[in-house]
């Protein structure tokens, strides 16, 4: 009767220690994902900033005779896609191509304001091989001077 018992003891104690060990495993390759996916989160956060301060330096050195800048596209570490859509507020732009919202501006200083429109998302790529398990998408929209 004791060997039977201490047989069951032992049964018991290595489905036991196999739970724990599995549910161990499951954590850590949690936690991995997770840590993966706050980084791919935060570093699209910061091309998105970076892509509407880039689009404001492009408008800034551009030659409006020859048209208005409306579209900005580029990637990131062929990792990233950056896309950047430019509207115009305000009279008197020259362009073809522009976009225009509005164009009863009563003060001069509000003549060619833009709203630009700045989307960042992983490749498709990326996410249809596995390589991200999540498409990350990040927009964000701002009214500059520039």
């Amino acid at each position: 009767m004791r060997k039977g018992f201490s047989l069951l003891t032992a049964i018991i104690f290595l489905v036991l220690i196999a739970t724990i060990s599995a549910l161990s495993i499951s954590l850590s390759t949690q936690a991995v994902k997770q840590t993966t996916d706050i980084y791919l989160k935060n570093q699209a956060e910061l091309l998105v900033r970076s892509g509407t301060e880039y689009a404001v330096l492009a408008m800034s050195g551009h030659d409006y005779n020859a048209g208005c800048l409306e579209r900005i596209n580029s990637t990131y570490n062929n990792m990233f896609d950056i896309n950047i859509s430019i509207m115009y507020i305000g009279s008197g732009l020259t362009g073809v191509n522009c976009v225009q919202l509005g164009t009863n501006i009563v003060t001069a200083e509000s003549n060619r304001t833009v709203i630009i429109d700045t989307w960042v998302s992983t490749k498709q790529s990326l996410s249809d091989n596995g390589t991200i398990p999540d498409r990350i998408r990040m927009h964000r929209r701002s009214i500059q001077k520039p």
